[in-house]
């Protein structure tokens, strides 16, 4: 049974960091694409990065570019979303998700990812 357990998150203050971690199991891709989701309270869910590896190998929604930075290590199936410069409108649950390596094609729409975690609350006060 694939798994993905997040931590890393908390209260931090605007303009603070955290660094989000996921551990990932029971699943077979050896090239995965993994990727950071969010959800805020009444609000559509968004993707805010992704990452493979190979060259150019990372993603990110506009509204996190130069701020957060994902990074994977694929000998302990760990992925790692470094996020500075938190504003409260990051504040909401972030979830770790993962597929084949063609799910970083078209990512930030969900749909290609077979695994999610339980998620970890992020919330960020001004």
């Amino acid at each position: 049974q694939a798994r993905l357990v997040e931590s890393g998150g908390g209260l931090v203050q605007a303009g603070g960091s955290l660094r989000l971690s996921c551990v990932g199991s029971g699943y077979s891709y050896s090239r995965p694409c993994m990727a950071w989701f969010r959800r805020a309270p009444g609000k559509e869910r968004e993707g805010v990065a992704a990452v493979y590896t190979g060259p150019g190998g990372a993603y990110y929604a506009d509204s996190v570019k130069g701020r957060f930075t994902i990074s994977q290590d694929i000998a302990t199936r760990a992925t790692y979303l470094q996020m500075n410069s938190l504003k409260p409108e990051d504040t909401a649950m972030y979830y770790c998700v993962a597929a084949p390596l063609y799910g970083c094609v078209g990512w930030n729409r969900g749909a290609n990812f077979d695994y999610w975690g339980q998620g970890t609350q992020v919330t960020v006060s001004s």
